[in-house]
């Protein structure tokens, strides 16, 4: 028997999501229009809306829906936002970025990542969507955005994440050690940010920004 997919996107969004108070109804409406057993690897399509991080491979996993949920949610973005999404993965948060925001720029470190998304996202008729493969920790955009999503860990947040935001802009990103990371909103204010914390998760580093091994003797 074949899964019922819409049935199990709004069993996804309604059993898990909603219950870890992702209630923005611009939230909800791009999480029920973006078909993720689409963007999940082929192998793992019936398991699209599981409450669990789907494995990618190399150690990297797309995120639980309901940290997705949360994620999109706590950039509250408006419809003439422009963002920029650390960590394109297998592209399917970037399409819910492309619903909400005007424009998305998203980088990610593999470019077979990038490929493959690109394939993605013009099949799901995102054309806002701007995709490029670098490195996040030298990556120079030469601009500012509204929000910035982090979709890797970071052992500290680096402070040019925070400066690539506009005034009044929000940069979602997990900071920490493995397995009891931090979920952070920061906002860049005039004298310069605040720090809201969110949740508890464990997501998998941005390359180069593990924490640096402690030795003892």
């Amino acid at each position: 028997m074949s899964l019922d997919f819409d049935h199990a996107r709004f069993a996804m969004i309604e059993q898990q999501i909603r219950p870890w108070e992702v209630l923005d109804p611009r939230v909800l409406e791009a999480l029920a229009s973006v078909r993720r057993e689409d963007f999940v690897p082929a192998a793992q399509r019936n398991l699209a809306f599981a409450d669990v991080g789907l494995p990618l491979g190399d150690g990297e996993t797309m995120m639980k829906p309901v940290v997705e949920g949360r994620t999109l949610q706590a950039l509250d973005l408006e419809a003439g936002d422009e963002v920029l999404e650390i960590g394109t993965g297998t592209g399917y948060l970037t399409a819910c970025l492309s619903r909400l925001a005007r424009a998305v720029t998203s980088i990610d470190i593999r470019a077979d990542y990038v490929e493959a998304a690109r394939g993605r996202l013009a099949a799901a008729g995102c054309g806002n969507v701007d995709l490029a493969v670098a490195d996040a920790l030298a990556y120079a955009p030469g601009r500012q955005f509204d929000a910035v999503c982090v979709t890797g860990a970071v052992a500290t947040v680096p402070a040019h994440f925070v400066e690539w935001l506009r005034p009044g802009g929000r940069l979602f990103v997990v900071e920490g050690r493995s397995p009891a990371m931090e979920a952070l909103r920061i906002v860049r204010t005039a004298s310069g940010s605040q720090r809201e914390s969110l949740f508890e998760t464990d997501l998998p580093y941005l390359r180069g920004a593990a924490p640096v091994p402690t030795f003892t003797l």
